[in-house]
């Protein structure tokens, strides 16, 4: 992975912990059914259950940015492509949500820049992956 990667795959950690903040204090867990049943498989207050689960996201986040996304092999890459799966997932729904309902929905503010942030990370190690496959490429073809 390039030093590039690397650092969106750590804006995108960031990004997601604004993203959590706002859906805390919009208070998805009690008006999004799949939030208020993680959070309650946490905690009978759903708020430290939302809280818990939030934090455990997040941790896990910066394990991978710490651990294999800065070593940069193969655990890196698929630790960030599937940070980069859960994200637009997560992006596109509160959109999707908020577009449709025609109103601003909880987590909507935050999942633009989640939503860029996980294209531009994408699209960095696509890039990433066509100058390896350039690299490999020129020197197969210097050793013939």
């Amino acid at each position: 992975m390039s030093a590039r990667s690397k650092l969106l795959f750590l804006v995108l950690v960031i990004v997601q912990a604004a993203h959590s903040v706002e859906e805390y204090v919009t208070r998805l867990f009690e008006i999004f059914a799949p939030a208020r049943f993680v959070a309650g498989l946490l905690s009978d207050d759903l708020a430290l259950g939302f809280v818990v689960f939030n934090a455990l996201f997040l941790g896990i986040g910066a394990w991978c940015y710490v651990g294999p996304v800065r070593a940069g092999g193969v655990a890196g890459r698929a630790a960030a492509v599937v940070w980069i799966a859960i994200e637009l997932a997560n992006s596109v729904g509160h959109i999707t949500i908020a577009v449709s309902s025609g109103a601003y929905f909880s987590g909507s503010a935050t999942a633009v820049p989640l939503l860029v942030t996980a294209v531009c990370l994408a699209l960095s190690m696509l890039a990433d992956r066509r100058r390896v496959e350039r690299v490999a490429a020129s020197t197969m073809g210097s050793t013939s």
